[in-house]
């Protein structure tokens, strides 16, 4: 006799390959449901090799990121297109940058530069969501973002969630590159502005009263509230409450989780040199957040739509990206933290060559330049190529999938598999795509 026996079928955190459908196609004849058999198949199964990364930072520059401005000059295109500022060398002979980064310039030989991002959409809503989840789909966020996913597939290492994003999840008239249908359990945590005075993060606070022993000694009580509220089939609000409430609580009581956020910790020496600014200082939260196991961080530095007076803006952002981001690299390079950890600057999508009558550059999704570093990155590689105008790609284009992809890969989560929907139908984490292999030594 066949026999298979079912695990709950609400849950809705099971994974599956493209090889599993090919395998459950040879019992379809027994008259089961999809969604059985995928459950049938819910075996624990390892990824498809180890891990390069154990954490990831995410720099997402939201807003599009002038390529002309930054990473990928054209000082012979007409005034027009190259714009105010001139190249720069870097510590990567044959390599240059823009004269607003001269410390990303130092650091160079530590991370690698892909000049070939590439889409067809110019729509920050849609864009976003397609860049930071790999998939294509509306504006609303069909799809969950990367570091969602990774929340669910690999889950905690600790006290401290899976996933934050600082201050909080990017925006323009709601938050993107959310959780979507995976649900609230995987949604990021955000952490706040760690640039303000007296910074303390949202949500977590201690009460008023509140001791720490006497809340110690609450903890069975806390875990029974947790115990109830996971009896809840197929109530993902009221699940998420008690999965948050018992994060919330592990926060407050582990001293180690508590102590991630306390920038004052740091020297002012340290402090300064990130950079006294938003920018700044969440990269260096990032680096404390990372070095107690969080998986996966976004830092949501926006921003950068200069449709006018580009420069009155680039002038600021551009410094505070350059100390913020090559701080970073550095610290993580010195702290030896930057070999297993991922570090991704990306936006959305690049801008137009063509400066516009407001001083601006407008939205542009066949170009853009990205940015990666650590676990295994090629420092002092430069991938991919635009025109002599900066307007398409016209060597080893890099679609929003093949990043995902790559981040997947190095994290050691197959995107081949299949994740399911609340509703009862499976989905691929990614449907296309491939690592940049060229990325790494």
């Amino acid at each position: 006799m066949f026999a298979i026996n079912f695990p709950n079928l609400h849950d809705c955190c099971n994974v599956h390959t493209r090889r599993d459908f090919l395998r459950l196609g040879a019992v379809g004849t027994l008259g089961l449901t999809l969604p059985a058999l995928l459950q049938a198949q819910q075996a624990a199964r390892p990824n498809g090799h180890d891990a390069r990364a154990r954490s990831v930072i995410l720099v997402y520059l939201g807003g599009g990121l002038s390529h002309h401005d930054s990473f990928d000059l054209k000082p012979d295109a007409p005034e027009e297109i190259r714009g105010i500022y001139s190249p720069i060398a870097t510590n990567v002979p044959g390599t240059q940058i823009g004269e607003l980064l001269p410390r990303m310039a130092r650091v160079m030989d530590k991370v690698a530069l892909v000049r070939s991002g590439a889409h067809n959409n110019d729509h920050h809503e849609t864009a976003t969501n397609w860049v930071m989840s790999g998939r294509f789909g509306s504006p609303f966020g069909d799809f969950p973002a990367i570091g969602a996913v990774v929340s669910h597939q690999l889950s905690f290492r600790g006290a401290l969630p899976p996933y934050v994003s600082i201050p909080r999840n990017p925006s323009f008239t709601w938050e993107l590159g959310k959780s979507a249908w995976l649900g609230g359990r995987y949604e990021s945590f955000r952490a706040g502005d760690p640039n303000q005075t007296n910074y303390q993060v949202p949500d977590i606070a201690p009460p008023v009263g509140f001791n720490l022993q006497t809340e110690r000694g609450r903890r069975s009580l806390l875990r029974a509230m947790d115990t109830l509220a996971e009896q809840v089939q197929g109530n993902d609000q009221i699940q998420t409450y008690g999965e948050f409430q018992r994060r919330a609580a592990d926060i407050l009581v582990s001293q180690n989780a508590r102590n991630a956020f306390v920038m004052d910790q740091e020297s002012d020496r340290t402090r300064d040199r990130y950079g006294r600014h938003t920018f700044g200082q969440s990269a260096l939260l990032a680096r404390r957040l990372i070095e107690r196991d969080v998986r996966f961080v976004t830092i949501n530095y926006g921003g950068w739509d200069h449709h006018a007076q580009i420069w009155n803006g680039l002038n600021r952002k551009l410094p505070e990206f350059d100390q913020g981001f090559s701080a970073l690299i550095e610290d993580l390079d010195q702290r030896g933290l930057l070999a297993t950890t991922l570090v991704v600057a990306m936006g959305e999508f690049g801008r137009t060559p063509q400066i516009n009558r407001d001083m601006g550059r407008d939205h542009w999704g066949p170009a853009a330049s990205l940015v990666f570093a650590g676990a295994g990155v090629r420092g002092g590689f430069v991938l991919g190529q635009t025109d002599r105008r900066g307007a398409f790609v016209t060597r080893r284009p890099v679609a929003p999938a093949d990043v995902a992809h790559t981040i997947y890969d190095a994290v050691g989560v197959d995107p081949a598999r299949w994740l399911m929907h609340p509703e009862g139908r499976p989905i691929e984490i990614l449907d296309r795509g491939e690592p940049v292999r060229e990325l790494f030594s």
